[in-house]
């Protein structure tokens, strides 16, 4: 009995042995499989933004949303949430610091206010056509500070478009900086655009876009600015009889998302993501070109009188901001334009 017992025992310790071996193994092996970066079970990303359905937001988001489906086979789902369900845009920067928010599609004013540096591109006429813009935003200058992002836990991964941004009010024609005299008019939450709009003799009045659309309905501010894409597809011409063709400032919207987020991807996906972003990027940057012209015409027969005014004018009134952000960002001005003449 007691040579039955320790043979029992003794086959009872070499199973055991043989299970932690195969354990250790599958252990091993499973460790190199996640090395590889391979998808190992669905992934779903919410990604926010401010505006509706026809905005250019939501075409960049809807091909961002395509591309990476396509790309993973259906691996990674992409989930986006339009108009400000999650949130204005400081919200969902900041809720994508926390982790509560994965991605989003932000104008680059309120992305400023976290890194400042980035704020350079709001600078007044800094750029002549969206050429120009494209070559410095997908160039050294614009990969640097979309990097700088990292310091506050946001991952930039590429810059879309708002576009270039013009003027609309319900008081009278402007074509001139005097026109803008006393004109209270709704800008973004950025110092750029505040000082901006205060040397062209208005006043500035900084709240979030949520905010502006009742604002402007109201009658509380005479108007606002933004690209020919948002007046349209805000019915803006429901309050706006005026649009003044500026063209004052080339606005980036930035492709944004969790830093703690995309670091806990596989590296598959986050090539895939950065990838995709870019490509969803200059495809909405083709699709708003192409539709300005039919927006412009539209806005006209819904009763929009189109101004296009004396440019130097402006240009002539905005020289003091130059003056006193000079310092803060000269070496990033200077960049620019070195690259501009190249």
């Amino acid at each position: 009995m007691k040579k039955i017992l320790a043979l029992i025992l003794s086959m009872v310790i070499v199973l055991t042995l043989v299970s932690g071996c195969g354990s250790d193994k599958a252990s091993k092996d499973a460790s190199e499989d996640n090395s590889t970066g391979e998808i190992t079970e669905p992934i779903t990303l919410k990604l926010a933004h401010v505006v509706n359905e026809k905005d250019g937001f939501h075409i960049a988001a809807s091909k961002f949303k395509e591309l990476v489906e396509t790309k993973t086979e259906g691996k990674v789902n992409i989930e986006i949430y339009p108009n400000a369900t999650l949130g204005d845009e400081r919200t969902l920067l900041e809720g994508m610091q926390m982790g509560t928010v994965d991605m989003g599609v932000i104008t680059n004013g309120p992305v400023a206010n976290f890194v400042e540096d980035i704020a350079v591109f709001e600078l007044p006429f800094l750029f002549g056509s969206p050429e120009e813009a494209y070559k410095i935003l997908d160039g050294p200058v614009g990969k640097e500070l979309l990097d700088k992002l990292e310091e506050v836990n946001l991952k930039g991964l590429a810059y879309a478009e708002r576009g270039f941004r013009n003027l609309t009010n319900s008081k009278n024609p402007v074509n001139t900086p005097s026109d803008m005299e006393g004109l209270k008019i709704r800008v973004m939450e950025n110092p750029v655009y505040i000082d901006t709009f205060k040397n062209l003799g208005t006043n500035a009045v900084p709240m979030a876009w949520t905010e502006a659309l009742t604002a402007l309905q109201q009658g509380t501010i005479d108007g606002q600015e933004n690209p020919v894409n948002v007046i349209y597809s805000f019915k803006l011409y429901e309050t706006q009889q005026y649009l003044s063709m500026t063209r004052h400032t080339y606005a980036p919207a930035t492709i944004i998302m969790s830093l703690n987020k995309f670091e806990e991807l596989p590296k598959e996906v986050q090539d895939i993501i950065s990838e995709s972003a870019q490509e969803a990027a200059e495809y909405e940057r083709k699709i708003n070109k192409e539709n300005e012209e039919t927006q412009i015409k539209e806005l006209k027969e819904k009763g929009m009188k189109v101004v296009h005014p004396d440019i130097d004018a402006f240009k002539e009134a905005v020289k003091p901001v130059y003056q006193q952000y000079g310092e803060k960002y000269g070496q990033y001005i200077e960049r620019i334009q070195s690259e501009l003449n190249q």
